[in-house]
């Protein structure tokens, strides 16, 4: 495990355990909370699309939240099925690629081409991220390296809303997704050489 999944994981068992705690006791599933969140990020999509910045920022954050709660709640109450990780996965690609197609809305409503096509860039990348994760795994390659993975996309996007800045954090997502796209390339070249 590098530095930076160390951070992520501590960084997201510290946010979610006092939480998880509580929420194993109400009785609500994993499930629950991923499909919550996938809600509030149509919501937060729909917002963005609206030219509604900071009320799609504040939304995207809850929904980010139950992203992480899901996972920590499956297992801590030792609910983690290989089901519930497809649709974690899968609505985790829906919500991110809703965010994006509402940042598209926007611009189509502004006349902004060049952020048009920016959007269908950073789509394509940041799906690649989580497409090479997958595959690699699906060879039984471990592939959870890389600088930019969905919680940084997500909170880059979150500053940008609140700063209306999306064409700049477009470019930056678009440029550390095709870092970590490389990185996740060659890592699992390697490991499938050896």
């Amino acid at each position: 495990m590098t530095d930076l999944e160390k951070v992520r994981k501590i960084t997201g068992v510290r946010f979610t355990e006092p939480v998880v705690s509580v929420l194993a006791k109400t009785g609500i599933t994993p499930n629950t909370l991923t499909w919550l969140g996938f809600l509030l990020s149509i919501v937060s999509a729909v917002m963005i699309a609206g030219d509604n910045l900071i009320p799609a920022a504040l939304v995207l954050i809850i929904a980010g939240f139950f992203d992480m709660l899901d996972g920590a709640l499956a297992r801590h109450t030792g609910k983690v099925t290989k089901s519930g990780a497809v649709l974690d996965s899968t609505l985790d690609r829906l919500s991110e690629a809703a965010i994006f197609i509402g940042i598209l809305v926007l611009f189509a409503d502004e006349g902004l081409f060049p952020g048009i096509v920016l959007v269908g860039v950073t789509l394509a990348l940041s799906q690649l991220v989580s497409y090479i994760r997958a595959r690699a795994e699906a060879l039984g390659v471990d592939c959870r390296k890389g600088l930019f993975t969905r919680p940084e996309r997500i909170i880059v996007l979150i500053l940008a809303l609140l700063i209306d800045q999306l064409f700049i954090a477009l470019v930056i997502i678009a440029f550390f997704s095709l870092v970590t796209v490389v990185q996740r390339l060659a890592y699992t070249w390697r490991r499938l050489k050896d």
